[in-house]
């Protein structure tokens, strides 16, 4: 699946940033890959590491992977009523207001990473399970319109920018 064009998605800084793929890559294989390399950090942290932050008032890394569900649950969602036609505006969220009410510090690590990758397979099936109609098909998501693809391809970017706080930030 090919990175959505430009009259897909809102022109605002995230989508611009989270969108920078190049034109020759697939959504499934970056999808893949993300997921294994996530797995890959998370699976044999410390508990101190899992706790880490790297600066007071910033998500811990155990935080971080919820982070990273929440959103990616969300866009997954927004993906399934756009594809089923849904005609009402879906809303937007405020990650730091969804953090703060999942708790995700006082959870089992190694539950929160099984749910990350439980929700990246079951993303990866309902994105698969798309018709090319339903992949261009646009609605409208925190006010802006968006495709499917576009929204898709947002899962992606945005694992890609936490990967790389992960590595520049938290020193993975």
């Amino acid at each position: 699946m090919f990175p959505p064009a430009s009259y897909e998605y809102p022109k605002t800084r995230y989508f611009a940033e989270y969108l920078n793929f190049e034109s020759t890559e697939n959504l499934f294989d970056v999808l893949d890959n993300q997921s294994k390399i996530i797995q890959s950090l998370y699976q044999n942290l410390s508990p101190e590491q899992w706790t880490y932050a790297y600066a007071p008032g910033k998500w811990t890394l155990q935080q971080l992977l919820g982070h990273l569900i929440d959103t990616e649950r969300i866009l997954s969602y927004r993906t399934l009523c756009i594809s089923r036609g849904e005609q009402q505006s879906l809303p937007g969220f405020d990650e730091n207001t969804y953090l703060e009410n999942a708790h995700y510090e006082n959870q089992n690590p190694d539950l929160i990473l099984q749910q990350y990758l439980l929700t990246r397979q079951a993303t990866t099936a309902l994105l698969q399970s798309f018709s090319p109609e339903q992949w261009n098909t646009i609605g409208t998501a925190n006010g802006n319109s968006v495709s499917v693809r576009a929204i898709s391809w947002m899962i992606a970017g945005h694992e890609k920018h936490h990967l790389g706080i992960l590595k520049e930030r938290y020193g993975l």
